[in-house]
């Protein structure tokens, strides 16, 4: 890591290494304590918490609850195992003099999009609409809002052929600068996405996303979260990189997008969120099976649930200000919700050009099923 740069989901050239499954198991004392602090004054602070929340939380260290379980690692490949980081309890990141707080001036998460997001403008507008309504619901209380797309050529970054998968990628730094200095003056922070791989340094294979804590700003790509792309004949190899000069980002003109399925749209809200909670100064979680987990390959990041672990829920929360209740509310709706709201037509457009395409959940209901669960103890 550079700083206070967070690398999500990195991997080095390789395959994952399996081996026995291991089960990380803390007490239930270490789990109350990584939740309340042993710090009076938070300690007072958790119990100002509605009896709801309180109860909900409380179910990191219940023996017999089933809503949180356990990390698990299933190779040597996995995250924790070959990236050793110190965990971090709420009181840790509530006492972190570095971690970014959203102010009554700066309420807003802007999304960029880099490059084209699906292969027609209307499944590109959707579906970044779709993670716009995701990324609100999840972050319940703060504004998002969509920048005007930008092409790969605007943010004059590095880029070069993956010497494993043939695919076209592009720096991760030089696009964290070229956010940063887009980053509005309203901005908690600015998040770029893009369907291109990304890779953060040239001894790195690739990485899922980066987010600069001090900058607010954060890059990912869903590259890698198409269905074909570990396949023999996937369609975004690039056989030899060919530049007429270093301003000639031709190579991206039509390059290979994936198609937007139900699974795609889910990793890409994995992705969004984990990346987002490092800009909040949420770390990598050690405690119980959490979206803020790392990980090391996409197999790995299957296994990470969306949702945050009630320690790294307790953080945001109170990053954030929200109501428990009202957030989870707000995630069932977007998932029950068919499609993103329509857009006004705009001169340039067609009336047939205006249309809606179906959000692709099925790949959240049973997120959704867990979520009325926690609701039902929330409001018992």
């Amino acid at each position: 890591m550079l700083g206070r740069r967070y690398p999500l989901a990195a991997t080095f050239p390789g395959h994952a290494c399996p081996c026995k499954m291991q089960v990380l198991q803390h007490s239930e004392q270490t789990l109350k304590t990584a939740l309340i602090s042993k710090n009076p004054a938070l300690a007072a602070q958790y119990e100002k918490l509605e009896a709801g929340e309180r109860r909900l939380l409380s179910e990191a260290f219940q023996p017999t609850g089933d809503l949180f379980g356990p990390i698990t690692l299933h190779s040597q490949s996995d995250w924790i195992t070959s990236h050793p980081e110190a965990p971090q309890d709420f009181e840790q990141f509530f006492s972190d003099p570095y971690r970014n707080t959203p102010s009554s001036e700066k309420r807003s998460i802007y999304i960029q999009a880099i490059g084209s997001l699906g292969n027609t403008r209307i499944i590109s507008e959707e579906y970044i609409r779709w993670l716009k309504g995701y990324c609100e619901a999840f972050f319940y209380g703060l504004t998002v809002k969509l920048l005007e797309p930008v092409s790969v050529s605007a943010t004059r970054c590095s880029f070069r052929i993956n010497d494993n998968t043939q695919n076209l990628q592009i720096h991760a730094g030089h696009i964290l600068k070229f956010l940063k200095k887009k980053k509005p003056v309203d901005a908690f922070c600015i998040v770029g996405i893009t369907m291109i791989d990304l890779y953060p340094r040239d001894s790195w294979n690739f990485v899922f996303g980066q987010a600069s804590l001090t900058d607010g700003v954060g890059i990912f790509s869903f590259a890698r979260y198409g269905r074909d792309f570990y396949s023999s004949h996937y369609e975004g190899k690039v056989k030899k990189l060919q530049k007429k000069s270093s301003n000639d980002y031709s190579i991206f003109d039509n390059y290979y997008i994936p198609e937007i399925t139900s699974l795609l749209l889910l990793r890409s809200c994995k992705t969004l969120t984990h990346e987002i909670g490092h800009i909040f100064g949420l770390r990598h979680c050690q405690w119980l099976a959490c979206l803020m987990q790392g990980s090391n390959h996409l197999e790995e990041a299957d296994r990470r649930p969306l949702n945050l672990c009630p320690i790294c829920l307790r953080k945001l929360q109170c990053a954030v200000g929200f109501s428990i209740v009202e957030r989870y509310k707000a995630l069932v709706k977007w998932i029950d919700d068919e499609s993103a709201s329509t857009p006004a037509v705009t001169p340039r457009q067609s009336r047939e050009d205006n249309v809606n395409l179906p959000k692709p959940v099925e790949a959240f209901k049973d997120w959704r099923e867990w979520i009325v669960k926690c609701l039902a103890i929330l409001q018992k």
